[in-house]
């Protein structure tokens, strides 16, 4: 079992504050950030391995990079529900957000559960992680059927008409995701997104003008058709 303390302190050894202004531009923020890299991170959890109480402790370091790793690491058997509710109220920037959900929220038995509950929540990165957590769905979880993301399409279009920027680029991810695992959810989703472009709604037909480009692609339709 690695030791907190000496996981922080290589964190530390390892900030790049020369990136911090750079990452900015693309919205990685937070006070306690240090600059490190997704990759250089990817290395250090597979160095040290799943570790729950690690990754329970490098969480409450406030560190983002210290948050990512954790994400990393965790046991998803071992995460509780009161976990969950604790860890996503503390997000606060879109890659910890969308790192922890891909590595770890995705993977736990209270996922699909969660989706529902936290769309409908107030909080800007609260309800950004329920379509993250449907994009991570939709890409990893290959043997789903389609009815698994169907059932996500009212979600969606109630929460198209928020026009924050982390909630409308969530809502966009997770629609072209669902149209991206198959011939039939593609057209299911280019349908929905055509719905969306009706509504009275600036942030709904951004993202509808995103996912039928994206959908109707050459590229998309080769891959889904081959």
């Amino acid at each position: 079992m690695a030791n907190a303390q000496a996981v922080l302190k290589q964190l530390k050894a390892k900030a790049r504050p020369d990136q911090l202004e750079g990452m900015a531009r693309y919205a990685l923020v937070g006070k306690k950030r240090l600059g490190i890299s997704i990759p250089e991170l990817r290395k250090m959890a597979k160095e040290i391995g799943q570790d729950h109480q690690l990754a329970l402790k490098l969480w409450k370091s406030g560190i983002q990079e210290g948050r990512i790793l954790a994400g990393m690491i965790d046991e998803p058997d071992a995460v509780t529900e009161k976990q969950l509710e604790s860890w996503v109220k503390d997000f606060d920037s879109w890659d910890v957000c969308d790192q922890v959900c891909m590595n770890l929220f995705a993977k736990t038995p209270f996922a699909r559960m969660k989706i529902d509950q936290w769309s409908r929540r107030e909080e800007e990165f609260v309800k950004r992680t329920a379509f993250a957590l449907i994009a991570c769905l939709a890409w990893h979880d290959k043997q789903a059927p389609d009815r698994d993301f169907t059932c996500f399409f009212p979600i969606i279009k109630r929460a198209a008409t928020d026009d924050r920027n982390f909630v409308k680029k969530a809502v966009n991810w997770a629609l072209r995701n669902i149209g991206k695992r198959n011939l039939r959810l593609n057209g299911a989703a280019i349908k929905i997104a055509k719905e969306l472009q009706q509504l009275d709604s600036k942030a709904a037909r951004w993202i509808a003008s995103g996912a039928i480009r994206e959908l109707k692609s050459d590229a998309v339709q080769k891959r889904l058709k081959t």
